[in-house]
């Protein structure tokens, strides 16, 4: 699955379709283009709930060139937010805000998209639904539900031990 287009959300699930159209219609994705901006996150997997938002993973050399962007095309959303921190030794920027009733999650990082924990967890998650099936993936929703994150969901679900975002990622499907 190449996940660096959205096409697939366009065929996909109604809530996915509903993704798709917001990200084209808002042009959020061509906004962030030279970030190589990358949907993350429960929607490309299809185990979004009520509450999910959408994730987007960016990767950045300028913070300030990168937030300069960010603020331009996003700041007048309801609910913008912006945080810098350090996260596993990397500097990070996380923007959030809401387009039509749907939050919005920009999580940047000065690596590239596809060493960012977000995508690693999204490639992983894939390859695990797609050998473990609907009832599986019927099994992350409900825990999703019951209010547990994605990671800890499948890594229960799995019987892994320790940080399930570490765990995880050591998962051979």
């Amino acid at each position: 699955m190449n996940f660096f287009f959205i096409d697939y959300l366009k065929r996909g699930s109604p809530q996915q379709q509903a993704v798709y159209n917001l990200l084209t219609a808002h042009k959020i994705l061509y906004y962030l283009r030279d970030f190589t901006p990358v949907v993350v996150g429960t929607f490309p997997l299809d185990i979004a709930i009520d509450s999910s938002d959408i994730d987007i993973a960016c990767s950045f050399d300028d913070l300030q060139a990168f937030q300069q962007l960010v603020r331009e095309h996003f700041q007048t959303y309801h609910g913008f937010t912006e945080v810098v921190f350090t996260q596993r030794s990397q500097l990070a920027y996380v923007v959030n805000f809401t387009i039509d009733h749907f939050p919005v999650e920009i999580f940047a990082q000065t690596i590239p998209v596809t060493a960012q924990y977000g995508y690693r967890h999204l490639c992983i998650e894939y390859e695990i639904l797609q050998k473990k099936g609907e009832l599986f993936k019927e099994k992350v929703k409900a825990y999703k539900r019951a209010g547990m994150k994605t990671e800890p969901a499948f890594a229960n679900l799995l019987q892994l031990e320790g940080d399930p975002y570490e765990s995880l990622l050591g998962f051979n499907p």
